[in-house]
């Protein structure tokens, strides 16, 4: 595919969904406050323009290339450790949060308890939107944080996008929804059906929803990340979900392209400066983990989604904060269910 045909695809994707609708310091008690990454200033340029330039397209060679990639090794090999690659330092200070918060369902040893002092910051900070679970997190997730949803399936973890977002709207937010696994109408009908009148906010050009497909968005990864900030400025977004990174990530066979690309791709969403929830798969071998184990690390944020079964066979759903950087949260985990109304949260129940 040539890069005119990319950028006619996804201009004509956008294009065609607003002309038809009338268009998270992880705290751990052993950890220290990182600092959230701050969004670069892009270019203004309409995403639109032919011929126009990504901010990271610059024809420099990039530095997270197979050889020294801070993710692993030349022999792509999935591993995170400090040693391969050869470069290293990088990321570490955001590597050591990372296997501090993600060390299992305790949260890398915390004692679990939801400390009471505010945790203070300058950082603007929103709410996810969701019963229960806002008041496991003092205060909300920081602005502009990059946050992953990881869940297998049926945990909600659509729903919990959509629900972020209507929050959103309902404080007068600008939002937009990318899926790649339904459709346009799919996602509205679901939105609806709940009373959340997603018509309504795209009518008024309040909300963009753009259903794109995983293989062309792979194909033109390069288009669409120098093309995406610009269009959350011109759409002036201040909430964006996209469902899911695993079908993006599921797109590249090479365990070191996958690792490059998907950086890439996050950078490129730090950039733009709107809060952003992406979905992810959940490992087969382990619920607390992405299906290929790199988004978790490139993001502020982690919240895992799964399904908790007792001694005596009964099985609910459970939610966990892994990690939040920047904020205070509590490492609990906490039963909740799916209704009508979305996502609720019984913070003050336990699992069992």
């Amino acid at each position: 595919m040539s890069d005119e045909e990319g950028d006619d695809w996804f201009e004509s994707a956008v294009d065609e969904e607003t002309a038809t609708q009338s268009s998270d310091a992880a705290r751990s008690a052993d950890s220290d406050t990182e600092s959230a990454e701050s969004p670069v200033e892009n270019s203004g340029d309409s995403p639109f323009d032919d011929g126009s330039e990504s901010p990271f397209d610059d024809g420099s060679e990039s530095p997270f290339d197979a050889d020294e990639s801070p993710f692993g090794g030349s022999d792509g090999n999935d591993q995170f450790s400090e040693s391969d690659g050869g470069s290293g330092g990088l990321f570490d200070d955001d590597f050591a949060s990372a296997f501090d918060s993600a060390a299992g369902p305790d949260g890398g040893g915390s004692d679990g308890e939801f400390a009471d002092e505010d945790f203070e910051s300058d950082i603007p900070r929103i709410d996810i939107g969701i019963d229960g679970l806002d008041q496991m997190i003092q205060g909300g997730i920081p602005e502009r944080h990059l946050v992953v949803t990881v869940g297998s399936a049926g945990t909600g973890k659509t729903t919990f996008g959509l629900q972020f977002l209507h929050h959103g709207l309902e404080r007068g937010e600008n939002c937009v929804f990318i899926t790649l696994e339904q459709s346009h109408s799919a996602i509205m009908d679901t939105a609806n059906d709940r009373g959340w009148g997603f018509d309504e906010y795209e009518t008024n050009e309040q909300l963009a929803v753009v259903d794109l497909d995983p293989v062309e968005m792979a194909n033109s990864l390069d288009n669409i990340r120098g093309e995406l900030p610009d269009l959350i400025e011109d759409f002036d977004a201040d909430r964006l979900v996209l469902d899911s990174v695993s079908l993006l990530e599921m797109m590249y066979d090479s365990p070191a392209k996958r690792r490059t690309e998907v950086f890439d791709f996050t950078r490129s969403l730090k950039a733009a400066g709107v809060t952003t929830m992406l979905t992810s798969e959940a490992s087969e071998d382990n619920p607390y983990a992405s299906r290929h184990g790199i988004i978790e690390y490139l993001t502020d944020a982690v919240f895992v989604l799964q399904y908790v079964r007792s001694e005596t066979r009964e099985t609910r759903l459970a939610v966990e904060i892994q990690k939040i950087r920047n904020a205070n949260h509590s490492r609990e985990t906490k039963p909740y269910e799916i209704t009508m109304d979305g996502i609720s949260v019984y913070q003050q129940a336990n699992i069992f």
